[in-house]
């Protein structure tokens, strides 16, 4: 899939940074997009457009729409739109700095940095707990079928559809709990990953376990723990070639169709949640022909 934004299949980096910005009021977008795109080159940045900013531009994107929100006991899931994302990856911290300022400046006077996440790899790919993401992800063929748009026509072709949530870890309340309750909220050990067979319903991974939906809801973790200062947690980034698998997952976490709340929310909870477009390449550069530019 040569006009796929590499970054999207790629192993997770050392380092990276989450930028979300804002459309600002009364300005015209198109020509600091461009700007964008000339900057992009899907590896060390991978850009996705929200649905407010594509439909500004008099578009839409089929599959693109708004993130589903659920109030429930316990387990309340927020909707944070944003016009733009911006993942910045890189082995060198320091670079993100610099990549940020080039951004920022190509999109300055038409979009605003609202938020800004540092994140970075932990040992192997664990989260912040000890235990391992994207144990189940499709590789090779498998994650680019899982990934990326096919056969819908030139400027959607090679595009793909990024769940993004930042997700907030109470992590004395985690450490509080016995190993059996860390290993059953997962429902793997941490000490060797392997899946317990007698872990309750409510463990994440059987919440989860994406051949167990009809059709089956594979998507592609590229995940990656965050801090700042005495706050910890995990950016959950799902690429997929539509939102339907993350939104069967993600049902059946709160416990919408049968009442069991995934063991996760025991010490953990989404502070955002937003959908993004992630446009194809062309000619090694961002194509947003499917935007109109």
């Amino acid at each position: 899939m040569n006009h796929v934004q590499p970054g999207i299949l790629a192993a997770i980096p050392k380092f990276a940074s989450y930028l979300l910005f804002h459309a600002l009021p009364d300005t015209e977008p198109a020509a600091a997009l461009q700007r964008l795109a000339a900057l992009t080159d899907g590896q060390r940045l991978v850009v996705g457009l929200g649905e407010s900013l594509v439909l500004s531009l008099g578009h839409s994107i089929a599959g693109l729409h708004a993130f589903p929100s659920y109030a429930l006991p316990g387990c309340d899931i927020p909707a944070t739109p944003s016009a733009l994302c911006c993942w910045l990856r890189s082995d060198e911290r320091g670079d993100l700095l610099a990549q940020t300022r080039q951004i920022e400046q190509a999109l300055a006077g038409a979009f605003r940095l609202e938020q800004q996440v540092e994140a970075f790899k932990y040992r192997n790919g664990l989260d912040l707990t000890g235990y391992e993401d994207g144990t189940e992800n499709p590789v090779a063929e498998a994650a680019v079928a899982t990934a990326v748009v096919r056969d819908q026509g030139p400027g959607l072709d090679g595009g793909s559809f990024l769940a993004l949530q930042q997700w907030l870890h109470d992590m004395p309340r985690f450490e509080a709990m016995s190993s059996q309750q860390q290993d059953h909220a997962i429902g793997r050990r941490k000490s060797d990953n392997e899946e317990l067979e007698d872990a309750p319903e409510s463990a994440h991974v059987k919440r989860t376990a994406q051949e167990s939906f009809a059709p089956e809801a594979f998507v592609l973790r590229r995940s990656m723990p965050w801090a700042s200062g005495s706050q910890a947690g995990f950016m959950f980034s799902a690429f997929a070639c539509s939102f339907d698998a993350f939104e069967a997952q993600l049902k059946r976490m709160v416990g919408a169709e049968d009442g069991i709340r995934d063991g996760l929310f025991q010490f953990t909870r989404p502070l955002t949640g937003s959908y993004f477009w992630c446009p194809p390449l062309k000619d090694g550069q961002l194509d947003l022909r499917a935007v109109g530019l």
